[in-house]
């Protein structure tokens, strides 16, 4: 009996604790649920964003091959177009190691106002957690993959200034020391941590420079026309003419950096939110606005519209809107197309003319003078509603450009347009002359007049032996 009643009290005793944390199970584990909630859509966003910067990084790199390389392979001379052609891919190899090795580091790790420092040399650190000075939501890995496009591309559109008359040896050696004198700096102090230009921290000159503008374009024009001025003119410029050998193939070169272009604009907000959208927005309006501004200027000139001039006004509409991407609505966008298309237009057809320098494929018109153009008109028509980076210290959102009231913009702008050209006039001459002293620029007049693609990688672009009449 007393066993019994042993076993029922304990029957009892057990009963009662097992309702008792029945009951207390549902209370005590809400903010459990909740928390594992919001730790599946931190982790959803970041798959999101994760997936959206490496689709953009693929397009960035599209721009480059086959973008650029079939659009400045259309424009030369057929006895050139192989060699004009690898000088974008070989862009593609050279500047992934070096990126690798030095560059990322040299650009966003923590450094000084000018330069980053060695943290990330061969990648350290580099990994799958967010570097939340950049984005908090995408691994760091992700971010370098995808800074390393627009590296790649920036000395490439160098060459369309010295494209058909530079030894492809010279050519290498130079964009890998450009990469380290010019652009590692520039890009440092424009999106690095600490860097003298950053707008989102702190920067002593804060420039608004969504995707590019002074570190991608307004460098590799400026330099583009100093490597054309060191050079020189190709043998027979101006005299004879020297018409593009295929249109065709520079139409499709030009329709697929339009469309990666979107990685490069919109894939410059980091994430898959409203301002990718909004600087996706932003960068069609104004390459179609220059597009039609770049034509219907041709038009009222020569009584005709070309498809090159088209396809010319759209890249230098891309060009301008980068800087302003992330910071302008379509209307902005529209008329900064507009601008660039006819600004472009002139500088190519009339300054360029006037002044008898030999810019072969227009580097310096279309990126030079756009990313100029582009980076000014960012300070006039950043508003705050599209993109509202400055805040004071109790976290008021302040004005971005002049129509927001800020006029002081305009000339943080123009500081970051004189840094970029200094630094881009005194790297790149100081590079020609220690590669000319030791490789030598160009090729000797009867490899020029042959063709680089027999003299400088012994092949031919094209083979038209035993083709049909």
């Amino acid at each position: 009996m007393r066993l019994f009643m042993m076993v029922s009290a304990l029957l009892i005793v057990f009963f009662v604790i097992g309702t008792v944390s029945a009951q207390s199970t549902p209370s005590s584990s809400r903010p459990d649920r909740i928390e594992q909630l919001q730790q599946q859509v931190a982790d959803a966003k970041s798959s999101a964003d994760n997936a959206w910067m490496l689709a953009s990084s693929a397009l960035v790199l599209m721009m480059t091959g086959p973008g650029l390389a079939l659009f400045y392979g259309g424009l030369v001379r057929r006895k050139n177009v192989l060699s004009t052609m690898m000088h974008s891919f070989s862009m593609m190899a050279i500047i992934t190691v070096l990126w690798g090795l030095f560059s990322f580091s040299l650009c966003f790790a923590s450094g000084n106002s000018f330069i980053g420092g060695f943290s990330h040399l061969f990648l350290r650190g580099v990994g799958a957690q967010p570097e939340a000075a950049y984005s908090a939501t995408i691994p760091l890995q992700t971010f370098m993959i995808y800074q390393l496009m627009f590296a790649i591309i920036t000395p490439a559109l160098i060459s369309g200034a010295f494209a058909e008359r530079m030894k492809f040896s010279a050519m290498a050696v130079f964009m890998v020391l450009w990469s380290l004198v010019v652009y590692a700096p520039m890009a440092h102090m424009v999106w690095g941590k600490g860097g003298l230009l950053n707008s989102n921290l702190g920067g002593r000159f804060p420039t608004l420079d969504f995707a590019g503008g002074t570190v991608v374009h307004i460098t590799s024009g400026v330099s583009a026309l100093v490597c054309a001025l060191y050079l020189g003119r190709r043998i027979g410029y101006p005299k004879e003419p020297m018409p593009p050998h295929s249109v065709v193939i520079s139409f499709i070169g030009a329709c697929l950096l339009w469309v990666g272009w979107f990685g490069f604009n919109a894939g410059s907000a980091l994430s898959a939110g409203s301002l990718a959208t909004s600087a996706f927005v932003a960068t069609h309006f104004a390459a179609a606005a220059a597009a039609i501004g770049w034509a219907g200027a041709e038009w009222l000139r020569n009584g005709k519209p070309s498809a090159l001039g088209a396809i010319s006004g759209c890249v230098a509409g891309l060009v301008a809107i980068t800087p302003a991407s992330g910071f302008v609505g379509p209307m902005p966008a529209l008329l900064i197309g507009l601008v660039a298309g006819v600004v472009c237009f002139a500088m190519v057809t009339r300054v360029k003319a006037r002044f008898g320098y030999d810019d072969s494929l227009d580097a310096f018109g279309v990126h030079g003078v756009g990313g100029t153009v582009g980076a000014l008109l960012t300070g006039v028509f950043a508003s705050k509603l599209i993109n509202p980076v400055f805040k004071d210290e109790r976290g008021a959102v302040l004005g971005s450009g002049m129509i927001d009231g800020n006029f002081l913009q305009i000339f943080n702008q123009l500081v970051g347009v004189v840094v970029a050209v200094v630094l881009a006039v005194i790297g790149t001459l100081a590079i020609l002359k220690l590669v000319d002293l030791f490789i030598g620029l160009r090729v000797p007049e009867e490899q020029e007049i042959e063709g680089l693609d027999i003299t400088q990688h012994g092949e031919e672009g094209y083979n038209w032996e035993g083709a049909a009449p």
